[in-house]
């Protein structure tokens, strides 16, 4: 079938031209402007010779431009590759290289990161796209880099024609999340797929052409992108976004343009709550609160109920977003669940063998079902231990009660979540090994009241040497994004280790006290 996602903002464009489609920074962009923009963007990346299945990347934050790179390589075919802006040098260098983008859009102000590694990436010499943030101090364009606004815009606004017939199947981006082997997966997600997400938002939420979407998630997570952008504008609704987050911005937006829908991680609301300004506004227009990411206490929900917000947990993965979502009439009666599965998506229990679970038994969450990626890309050996026989496997594990409503107990895998932000140890722990005081080291998550979640090394040194948090931090500076530091260190004679040389994680969560179940 030959469908893409960016007729989204084509259709959109034709039904409704003058509605407003986004707006950023308090500035209205309508569905016939944001149409015209993507499709100078498209005529630009035909003009550099792009062809369908080329990879292009963005390093943006949240901005209309990054919208319309998506959805201009949705109708070319092209495979839109989002960059999490808080890289460092020698991830967004493996990032680059092993998607194998060859054209790269970024930020001014993240010029800083782009130039240490630009003749070492696979990006064409000419593909480096410079975009103006408005930060007053941005560094000008580079002479090696293009300004992204001068050239597109004397581009052509006329639908542009891909060189090949774009299919429903075709893959439209690579999202990469951390592995737990030390490096970033790519997850491939096609067109076909996007919209069955989008279908299946649009039906929890009952979205409507008249809702306003407000979430200040990144774009280039799956959160942003999948679960607020994409099924809006599909919708036709209008989605409110800013460069960045700001807590109490974000309060004050809920006023000031009347939001019916909102999309808040946990780590996000803590910040909200702390500024005290939910107290002093109106939510009454509020009637969908989306919620997730870390663990979630109670008596979090509890102070966005008692101001009128009652939030539908969510629980989902870059390979498959969203795939769980609380109905909104069971939010309160069901609280501490993360919700039943979305219409397109079937999820059970299964223990080590296989084996479907009945309720109440703990096991890992796997998932079938048309939004479930297509697999990792260029790793077929990882793809392989991830979606058994059609199955994905999350790697998380829960349990589900008679109602079949699903709960969290515990991340089989090691990832933490800190600050709605996904960690994984290996990653971290990888690079420290080359610490010249370090003769091995285990990272683990432990509770923050700030970030729901942080990271804590427990490390055994080499005969003679010493070391301090500050001495971890410094030596992790540029090598991996500041999110990923671990904020507590413990020194230890040595790590508790499998039979099979594999460091038990698990004991130096019982024995430090980490909670390894939710509350009920």
């Amino acid at each position: 079938m030959q469908w893409n996602v960016g007729y989204i903002v084509s259709k959109r464009a034709s039904l409704m031209p003058d509605k407003v489609a986004l707006v950023y920074e308090d500035m209205p962009v309508t569905y016939s402007q944001l149409n015209e923009n993507v499709n100078r963007t498209a005529r630009y990346l035909q003009k550099k010779g792009l062809k369908k299945g080329d990879r292009i990347a963005v390093l943006l934050f949240n901005c209309p431009e990054l919208l319309e790179v998506y959805f201009a390589a949705a109708k070319l075919g092209l495979i839109f590759v989002p960059l999490n802006y808080r890289l460092v040098g020698p991830e967004l260098e493996y990032q680059l290289n092993h998607s194998g983008s060859r054209m790269l859009f970024f930020h001014d102000s993240l010029l800083k990161n782009v130039e240490p590694v630009r003749e070492r990436v696979k990006v064409d010499a000419d593909k480096f796209l410079y975009i103006k943030s408005g930060v007053s101090d941005a560094p000008d364009c580079p002479g090696w880099a293009v300004d992204c606004h001068n050239v597109i815009n004397n581009c052509s606004a006329d639908e542009p024609l891909p060189d090949e017939p774009v299919e429903f199947n075709d893959p439209l981006c690579i999202m990469y999340t951390s592995g737990t082997t030390g490096d970033p997966k790519g997850a491939v997600l096609s067109h076909e797929q996007t919209y069955f997400k989008n279908f299946q938002i649009i039906l929890r939420t009952d979205m409507r052409a008249d809702d306003r979407f407000l979430a200040q998630s990144p774009l280039f997570h799956s959160a942003g992108l999948f679960v607020v952008a994409t099924p809006s504008l599909c919708r036709g609704a209008t989605i409110i976004i800013r460069q960045t987050f700001q807590p109490d911005q974000f309060a004050m937006d809920i006023e000031k343009h009347k939001v019916t829908i909102i999309f808040a991680m946990t780590a996000m609301w803590r910040m909200i709550l702390q500024t005290g300004k939910l107290d002093k506004i109106d939510t009454s227009s509020v009637r969908v609160v989306l919620g997730g990411g870390e663990k979630t206490p109670l008596s979090l929900l509890d102070d966005l109920a008692e101001r009128g917000l009652h939030t539908q947990m969510a629980y989902g993965q870059t390979e498959n977003s969203a795939m769980i979502i609380m109905p909104k009439e069971y939010a309160e009666k069901k609280r501490g669940s993360i919700g039943k599965p979305q219409f397109f998506t079937d999820i059970w229990i299964e223990d080590s063998n296989g084996r479907r679970l009945p309720p109440g038994e703990v096991g890992e969450i796997v998932a079938t079902g048309l939004p479930v990626m297509s697999g990792y890309w260029n790793m077929p050996e990882m793809t392989e231990q991830t979606i058994v026989d059609g199955v994905l496997h999350t790697g998380d594990l829960g349990y589900v009660d008679e109602d079949g409503f699903f709960y969290i107990v515990d991340r089989e895998k090691d990832m933490y979540r800190s600050g709605g932000e996904n960690v994984y140890p290996a990653e971290v722990e990888k690079v420290l090994l080359n610490h010249p005081a370090i003769e091995s080291i285990a990272i683990i998550g432990v509770s923050d009241e700030k970030w729901g979640e942080t990271g804590k090394a427990f490390v055994v040194l080499k005969d003679g040497a010493s070391l301090t948090l500050d001495d971890i931090q410094g030596f992790l500076e540029g090598k991996v994004a500041r999110y990923k530091y671990p904020s507590h260190l413990e020194i230890l004679s040595e790590l508790p280790m499998t039979a099979s040389g594999k460091v038990r994680k698990i004991d130096l969560k019982k024995k430090h006290g980490v909670r390894l179940q939710d509350e009920k």
